[in-house]
């Protein structure tokens, strides 16, 4: 197994971490910039066919993100579990550990989508648009039922990160996310004999993706040869209560901290329909171009993770530092790389999406705070990360508390409403929110791995 040799081969020196970085995170990074591009063309598609539309889906898909994004980030939790193993060359472990994760979050795509369910019921309890509503629930309906495919197939993509094999996932996401956007193409506007379905359709295509891309992966993991070790364990290991319990403590605390900051996103929304639906269009703009920032970061920060729980299963502390350390360098120069292009193009980007001059205007003017939150995003990305990949997720989930809740969504009600700064006083929160986070995470870390190395 290539796991064995990870002591005996300890990469040592930053040129060679940042090339090992880079071998593990460009795929990452890449499925995570098509599953971007697949945003930017949902938005299109639907800004295109009408602007109460995108309205609608700017609500219905920032309500999902927050599920999709704990959910997400629950996943994580079997990450730095496959990681440590896969240092150790326990395959027979790894492949339990899967059957137990795929089980763990099928339960949990249950409970989720009871929870939103019970949210749709009172959907126009939320304050938003009445002339929306219409158009708003049959697409919240058919994402719902997408979810417990979200949920397997993250599990199969964090073993495959753990077994640092990271260019299925991106094989399998962009091959999913071509076959949505021609789906989008077909269903939106009833192309090649298809119904016109508009913002539902584009729901449909969504599921449908979904479905396949998770069909792929299981098919992937019973025919493949590099899945092939992996196999007996998956056959011959039980689920059971200790394995369940071990991968929720951990996926928990991170699925918690994921699910807050896009909460402070997600609750953020709710208050920008409070300012009307144009404000809700230009809000759901610049969040879908705004994910290439995160997208980028948080795939390098997957392979920071990565990288150091296999160092970790081999307590090889040095270049557990070593990862973090010019996984953190790397991202720094993705923010200021986003910020640049950001500034660019500021004034283009919402005529990309729609042909409404108010708009484009408002997405112009949130750019600025846009741009001021990278350095927040990369800093909590790669360190948050870290905590993951040397398993110390206790405190991540009381961090996320206090930087989104505490910090983040008041200062949003107060800049936009108190203060009269509307939509851009509710971007202007997001910086304080993100930074605040970065910083608990980087403090965090460094206390935990003095203590692990002291115990050396």
């Amino acid at each position: 197994m290539p796991g064995i040799n990870i002591k005996m081969n300890s990469i040592t020196g930053t040129r060679s971490q940042v090339k090992e970085l880079f071998r593990l995170g460009l795929p990452i990074m890449v499925g995570q910039l098509g599953i971007i591009i697949l945003s930017i063309a949902d938005t299109m598609m639907v800004g295109w066919y009408g602007t109460a539309e995108l309205a609608a889906a700017s609500f219905v898909n920032n309500v999902f993100n927050l599920v999709i994004i704990f959910s997400t980030g629950f996943s994580y939790g079997l990450t730095p579990v496959i990681g440590s193993l896969y240092g150790k060359a326990d395959v027979d472990k790894c492949g339990r550990m899967l059957r137990n994760s795929l089980c763990v979050n099928l339960l949990v795509s249950l409970v989720l989508m009871s929870l939103m369910f019970l949210l749709y019921v009172n959907i126009h309890s939320l304050g938003q648009p009445e002339e929306l509503l219409p158009l708003m629930r049959p697409y919240y309906i058919v994402l719902l039922f997408s979810l417990v495919f979200v949920l397997l197939f993250n599990s199969f993509k964090q073993f495959s990160d753990g077994i640092t094999d990271t260019v299925t996932p991106m094989c399998i996401l962009l091959g999913g996310n071509l076959f949505n956007i021609i789906a989008n193409w077909l269903l939106i506007y009833g192309k090649m004999g298809f119904p016109r379905m508009g913002l539902t359709g584009a729901g449909i295509a969504t599921l449908s993706a979904r479905v396949l891309m998770c069909l792929c992966f299981v098919a992937v993991f019973l025919i493949s040869n590099r899945y092939k070790p992996y196999r007996n364990g998956f056959r011959n290991g039980h689920v059971n209560k200790r394995d369940a319990i071990f991968l929720c403590r951990m996926g928990m605390p991170v699925g918690l901290q994921m699910g807050m900051e896009t909460a402070s996103f997600s609750l953020s929304t709710i208050m920008v329909g409070w300012i009307g639906a144009t404000a809700l269009a230009a809000h759901q703009i610049m969040l879908t171009v705004g994910q290439v920032g995160f997208m980028m970061y948080y795939g390098m920060a997957a392979a920071v993770a990565v990288r150091a729980s296999n160092f970790m299963g081999a307590t090889d502390y040095p270049n557990v530092r070593c990862t973090v350390s010019d996984g953190f360098k790397i991202i720094l120069g993705m923010v200021a790389i986003v910020s640049v292009l950001m500034l660019t193009v500021r004034n283009h980007i919402g005529s990309w999406f729609t042909d409404s001059t108010e708009v484009a205007m408002m997405v112009s003017q949130i750019v600025i705070p846009f741009v001021i939150y990278q350095f927040g995003d990369g800093l909590q990305s790669n360190y948050s990360n870290a905590l993951r990949g040397i398993s110390d997720v206790k405190m991540v989930t009381w961090y996320a508390f206090i930087a989104y809740f505490v910090v983040s969504l008041p200062a949003g009600y107060l800049f936009a409403f108190v203060l009269g700064l509307g939509l851009t006083g509710i971007w202007l929160s997001f910086p304080l929110g993100l930074t605040c986070a970065g910083l608990l995470f980087w403090s965090r870390y460094r206390k935990t791995m003095k203590k692990y190395e002291k115990n050396v």
